[in-house]
């Protein structure tokens, strides 16, 4: 006798489709951030920047920590430590999406993340660090620089609050 799925059940799983757009997405995400960061790599010596506008300069930066250079200091177990984190985070987004593909903001905030950890882990994994180039600043005052990966991270971490906050707003 053949079993059938309850339309919510389908949803919730994805539908047909199930994880692949989202992974797809993620792999979008890693080509973009590893094609900015070849380019970097092939034309910018460590230090270079180009002049863009008032508050941003393209740069040529190397993190050998993790958010905002932390740990950077440290005699090279963090490129290990931070890998470790990234691939137990994509593993973990994975499994999360196997169980939440047809909720789509969340599934896309978490395929923007897994493809920025993977892009970082990349760079980690070939580099031993990981390669910023986008700067923004104030006058003398100077954000870290970062990547397309960390901004994927970002804008996924950002999704996430929002989805949280629906849901909660959804259950009153």
């Amino acid at each position: 006798m053949a079993t059938t799925r309850s339309a919510s059940a389908s949803r919730s799983r994805g539908g047909s489709l199930g994880i692949w757009p989202w992974l797809g997405l993620a792999v979008i995400i890693v080509i973009i951030d590893q094609f900015t960061k070849t380019l970097i790599l092939g034309y910018y010596k460590l230090g270079d920047a180009t002049y863009v506008t008032s508050f941003f300069n393209v740069v040529r930066a190397h993190n050998t920590g993790a958010a905002f250079s932390f740990l950077a200091d440290h005699s090279g177990w963090q490129r290990w430590f931070f890998t470790a984190i990234g691939v137990a985070a994509a593993i973990f987004i994975v499994w999360m999406l196997k169980s939440h593909a047809g909720q789509k903001l969340f599934s896309f905030a978490m395929a923007c993340i897994l493809g920025g950890a993977i892009g970082n882990v990349v760079d980690r994994m070939m580099h031993g660090y990981v390669v910023d180039f986008l700067s923004f600043h104030a006058g003398n005052w100077y954000f870290p620089a970062f990547n397309a990966a960390d901004s994927a991270i970002t804008l996924g971490a950002i999704c996430l609050i929002v989805d949280e906050i629906r849901r909660v707003r959804r259950g009153k």
